[in-house]
């Protein structure tokens, strides 16, 4: 069987990722800072046969890094795809942006995807077999929004960060992708979306006229692991319907 490792499992797109990774037939290590909050996975049949790692990842922290990689390769002895979907957001103007709120949004968005990624590299680079990695961007790293400076600006660095790497790991027959969503109605949108106001805003910037689902994101995943992605490296691959572009 084939091995993901997921970050940022607890909840929203995430889940999404992992249940449909598990019925597509991988095995999986699901990371999260409490893996108490993992435990949704035990629940779901879609992980029914699979072999399931839940590892607590701390990032961009160093020794919780090397920690939950050491446990992957303990437990399964290869991989086969990273997906890095674990971040943080803010929503702050950038005359109030803390030097804090810098810090931990790269920290989390860049630099713990950044050096996990390495982690996971020299492992499968040592052992020369092929590998796909995919992370999850923004549309806000694409195009500008008031209130979102560094939220936007850490993913459109970790989608020059994606483009360099595909670069320079092609050769090794490592392809690295990303996917950049829209508004997507995953839980935490959902409650921001609960007044009328704000969802009209929303869908009102929108050509396609509604929103993005978890599953549709999920599935872009999916096919960019898959055998007929193979050819497809340094791409974002856009799920906004039509936003980024009008």
């Amino acid at each position: 069987m084939p091995v993901a490792f997921v970050t940022g499992c607890t909840t929203g797109l995430g889940v999404a990722i992992a249940e449909r990774l598990a019925r597509d037939g991988y095995d999986l290590v699901l990371t999260a800072r409490d893996t108490a909050r993992l435990e949704w996975v035990r629940q779901h049949d879609a992980f029914e046969g699979r072999d399931v790692l839940l590892q607590e990842l701390k990032l961009p922290d160093a020794q919780s890094i090397a920690s939950a990689v050491g446990a992957a390769f303990d437990h399964f002895g290869r991989l086969d795809a990273l997906i890095n979907n674990a971040g943080l957001t803010v929503r702050e103007s950038a005359l109030e942006t803390t030097e804090a709120q810098w810090d931990d949004i790269f920290g989390a968005n860049l630099k713990g995807a950044f050096f996990l990624t390495q982690a996971v590299a020299k492992r499968v680079i040592a052992a020369k077999q092929p590998f796909r990695i995919v992370s999850l961007a923004s549309t806000h790293g694409i195009v500008a929004f008031p209130n979102r400076i560094v939220y936007g600006t850490s993913k459109a660095a970790l989608i020059h960060m994606s483009k360099n790497l595909a670069a320079e790991w092609a050769p090794f027959g490592i392809t690295v992708n990303v996917v950049a969503p829209g508004t997507v109605t995953t839980p935490s949108r959902l409650e921001y979306m609960s007044r009328p106001e704000v969802r009209d805003m929303l869908l009102a910037r929108v050509p396609a006229g509604r929103l993005g689902e978890a599953d549709e994101v999920a599935g872009a995943v999916s096919y960019l692991l898959g055998p007929d992605a193979g050819f497809i490296t340094g791409h974002v691959l856009v799920l906004d319907g039509g936003t980024t572009i009008v």
